[in-house]
Formats: C-alpha cells, sequence, structure tokens
C-alpha cells in the first residue's frame, strides 16, 4: 500500500502547518528528510533538506510507529512554518520520494477505520464533529466519535449472540431434554432488547441537530415576514418592500441561537386572488415548507395558520397592524420589542427537540439498520420454529454489524469518507 502525505492544518499561511506522513514508507521518509529518526513519540527539532541537499525549514519532527497510531500505520508529522512556500517545498520534496503519494479527502481516516483504530459510526462522528458549527452539534458529535453508539451497538449485539446460542443448542441437541426448550425468559428478553433499539429510534435524529432547527414564517403578503426574518439572520437576506408578492421564492439561512442551530426559512405571501404565473410557484413552494418544518411562525390572521403553529401578532409599531386576541408573540422587527422573548422561546423548545447528553443522534443509515433489527427481532419474538428463529436472530446481527462496519459496501465508505478534508 502507498505511503500518503498531506497538510493536515488549515489553509496556509499560518504560524504552525502540520503535514502527516502515513504508511510502511514514512520511516524512510522521514529520514530522507530529517536525516534520522527521532526518539518515537518525542518532538525533536531539525533541519529538513530536499535531495540536493537544499535547507527547506527548521520544524519539529514527530515519529509514530505503528500500529497504535490513529491511522494504524507508522506515522510521521512535521510541524512546519506556515508559509505557502514552506509547505509547497516539503511537498515538492515527498513527492519525488519512491512509494510516496499525496492522500486523497479523507484517507487517513479511512485507512484507520480499514485497520481496526475506529469503526464506521466513530468514523461517521468524527465527519459531524469538523463540520460542526454550535456548542450542541460539537458535543453530539464528539460522544458519536468517542464510540457512544458503537459500544452500545457492541452490547446489542452480545445480547442477539447469546439468544443465538441458546436457539442453536435447541437446535443441536433437541434430543435431550435439559436444552430441548427455550428458556422461559427467552422471549421477553427479545422484546425488551427491540424496546430499547426502538426508544433510541424515537430520540431526536442527526438530521435535525446538522441542519437545524427549521423555523419557517409564513402567512399572507406584507404581514411582515421578510422583515423579521431578516432580523432574525441578523443580515439583509430577504428584500422588504410594500408592495404585495415581494418575495417570490423560498430563502433558507442557517443562524445560531444560544448555541442552538436554526435553519429560518422566509417564504411567499399566501394568496389567492391576483398572483401571476411566478408568484403561484412560489406560493406552493411555501406550502411545501410548511410541511418541512419543525415550527411555523404564522403571522396571518389568527386560527388560519396550521396546526402547532405559534402565533405572531407581527408590526406592532403600525397603528393598523392586525391584532390577535391570543398571540405567543406580539413584536415589532423595526424596533425590536418582542424581539428577544420570541428568540428565548425558540431556543428553548428548538433544545427539546435535540439530542440530549449522553443520546445517540443517528442518522438516516444508522436508524435504516437499526430499523431492520427491531424488524427482525420483532418477528424472532413471534416465531416458533427455531430455524426461522435463528435465521431472524442473524439478520439483527448482521444489521449491528453494517451499522458499525464489519459489513460495508465501498460505495457507501466513498460517500462517508469523502466528506473528510484531504489531511484527515
Amino acid at each position: 500500500m502507498d505511503t500518503i502525505f498531506a497538510l493536515s492544518s488549515g489553509q496556509p499561511p499560518a504560524a504552525i502547518a502540520v503535514l502527516r506522513i502515513s504508511g510502511s514508507g514514512a520511516s524512510a521518509a522521514l529520514q530522507a528528510l530529517a536525516g534520522a529518526l527521532p526518539q518515537a513519540r518525542h518532538a525533536s527539532l531539525r533541519v529538513l533538506r530536499d535531495a540536493a541537499g537544499s535547507i527547506l525549514d527548521r520544524a519539529l519532527i514527530l515519529w509514530f510507529p505503528g500500529p497504535n497510531t490513529a491511522t494504524g500505520e507508522d506515522l510521521a508529522e512535521l510541524h512546519l512554518h506556515g508559509g505557502r512556500a514552506v509547505i509547497a517545498g516539503v511537498e515538492a520534496a515527498l513527492g519525488t520520494l519512491p512509494g510516496l503519494r499525496r492522500a486523497e479527502p479523507g484517507e487517513f481516516t479511512r485507512r484507520a477505520f480499514a485497520n481496526g483504530c475506529i469503526d464506521l459510526a466513530e468514523a461517521e462522528g468524527l465527519a459531524d464533529l469538523l463540520e460542526a458549527e454550535t456548542e450542541l452539534q460539537r458535543r453530539a458529535a464528539l460522544e458519536m466519535a468517542g464510540g457512544l453508539l458503537s459500544r452500545r451497538v457492541a452490547s446489542w449485539r452480545d445480547r442477539v449472540l447469546l439468544l443465538s446460542a441458546q436457539v442453536e443448542a435447541v437446535l443441536d441437541f433437541a434430543d435431550e431434554d435439559d436444552v430441548a426448550a427455550l428458556p422461559a425468559e427467552f422471549t421477553a428478553e427479545i422484546a425488551k432488547l427491540a424496546g430499547e433499539i426502538r426508544e433510541a429510534l424515537n430520540a431526536p435524529h442527526a438530521e435535525t441537530l446538522r441542519e437545524g432547527f427549521r423555523v419557517v414564517l409564513a402567512g399572507p403578503p406584507n404581514a411582515g415576514k421578510s422583515t423579521l426574518f431578516n432580523v432574525l439572520v441578523e443580515s439583509e437576506a430577504a428584500i422588504t418592500a410594500p408592495s404585495a408578492g415581494t418575495t417570490r421564492d423560498v430563502l433558507v439561512r442557517p443562524v445560531s441561537l444560544g448555541g442552538v442551530p436554526f435553519s429560518f426559512v422566509d417564504t411567499a405571501g399566501l394568496r389567492d386572488e391576483g398572483v401571476g404565473e411566478i408568484e403561484a410557484i412560489g406560493i406552493a413552494r411555501a406550502q411545501a415548507e410548511l410541511d418541512r418544518a419543525d415550527l411555523v411562525l404564522w403571522l396571518g390572521p389568527e386560527g388560519h395558520g396550521p396546526a402547532g403553529a405559534w402565533e405572531v401578532e407581527a408590526q406592532i409599531d403600525l397603528p393598523d397592524h392586525e391584532k390577535k386576541s391570543a398571540p405567543r408573540h406580539r413584536l415589532s422587527a423595526v424596533s425590536g420589542a418582542g424581539l428577544a422573548a420570541l428568540k428565548q422561546d425558540l431556543v428553548v423548545l428548538a433544545r427539546e427537540a435535540m439530542p440530549k447528553p449522553g443520546q445517540a443522534a443517528l442518522n438516516a443509515r444508522q436508524r435504516g439498520l437499526l430499523g431492520d433489527a427491531v424488524a427482525a427481532l420483532e418477528w424472532a419474538g413471534r416465531e416458533a420454529d427455531p430455524l426461522l428463529l435463528a435465521e431472524q436472530l442473524r439478520i439483527a446481527r448482521a444489521s449491528f454489524d453494517r451499522l458499525i462496519g464489519r459489513a460495508a459496501t465501498e460505495d457507501m465508505l466513498d460517500m462517508l469518507f469523502g466528506r473528510f478534508c484531504i489531511g484527515k
């Protein structure tokens, strides 16, 4: 297998640039540049030279012999001065060495997975950690990368394996009275295990955490939606004007409030009369957004919004604004009255929809596989034939194996590790 190298720190220029080398040729590459290997796992200041003997940089170097490394292979790090020319010179020197090549996106992490340093669920958590923009996203991704889900799945798999062993005993020794029947608690244990997995499936989804709590602003034209939207996202993202139908399309902006990720959605004004072809398309898209929303802020006539929407009496700074008898919030996006209370209320609600500490946020792939496991366990709980029962338990184990990557397709791995940057 080729030895790979890549810049693992941020884009230059920077104070320090960390360049990683992983593979069987890492020690030879380090010796070629630095003259000799330093003591393992100790930083050493060395002069780096190219093949012609020209000085490239004075850098800290570290040597990590495998397999106890981040990738499970021999690994070297060069802590360089972070100028573009320095980095380019060192990379060029490495590129001339036999057996070395530049890493592809996610290749360091993929090698860690292939060498058993991390499993697939942990790799997905690491990918989310690299993309985290809020405290909630960081905390949830860190728990997944640290093996929160993997440990839980391993425990479920061990319990299914024990159940399978009991079934195999019945199949292999049916002629012996002491093992001819399954234990009395066998079916109850299957039901308990299926219940635990269903509870995990009912937890908030990773997509909600990753994309943000989706809040849609809806109502008729000139209800103040776009003005409120601009204030909430702290940007003049939406065009505002007195004329009806100014907003023709859906506008989505991510923003963090109180460390919680949100996606605010501005929509076309909802009306039935005097609608042109383009505006009608915008209204249809607005209606679709109402179905996708985690919450709708309804700025229209009281009681006319979708079920579960928050009634908002907007534009209270205008003397002729439409009053509501029991709004959840009264506000003015122009003067700022009532906005702090709305934001705080949104944060409280969204936090309830986000994963709690110690709770795994499952993505669509993980939910699908755990759903398959639950279906197999439920079938097993109703099955009297030991052969069919054993097959359903095998299906449940196979779902767990695919979740943590014991059985994974190359296409799926390519898609996952393609999310990573070059040097990760």
